[in-house]
């Protein structure tokens, strides 16, 4: 009897797995929607003006909206090689 007990948490297991893994999904997505549609874009032309004068990868640059209010703030961070 416990052999079939141990497969059956570990069904739970996957199903809170599961779960888990959506709910990270859904909060992902959620922040990408109120992002706004050029974002995307912009961090490509930042990235290929900084390439023009310092060799960095794209996972080197990272560019966040803040909303605070009325007011949105864009912040870059670019980690610069030595």
């Amino acid at each position: 009897m416990s052999l079939l007990d141990y497969f059956k948490t570990k069904k739970t297991n996957t199903a809170s797995i599961a779960k888990e893994r959506l709910q990270i999904i859904v909060a992902h997505e959620r922040t990408k929607r109120d992002q706004p549609d050029y974002l995307p874009q912009l961090q490509q032309e930042i990235l290929d003006v900084i390439r023009k004068y310092v060799p960095i990868d794209q996972d080197q640059v990272q560019v966040q909206l803040d909303k605070n209010g009325n007011c949105s703030v864009l912040e870059l961070n670019v980690t610069l090689p030595d």
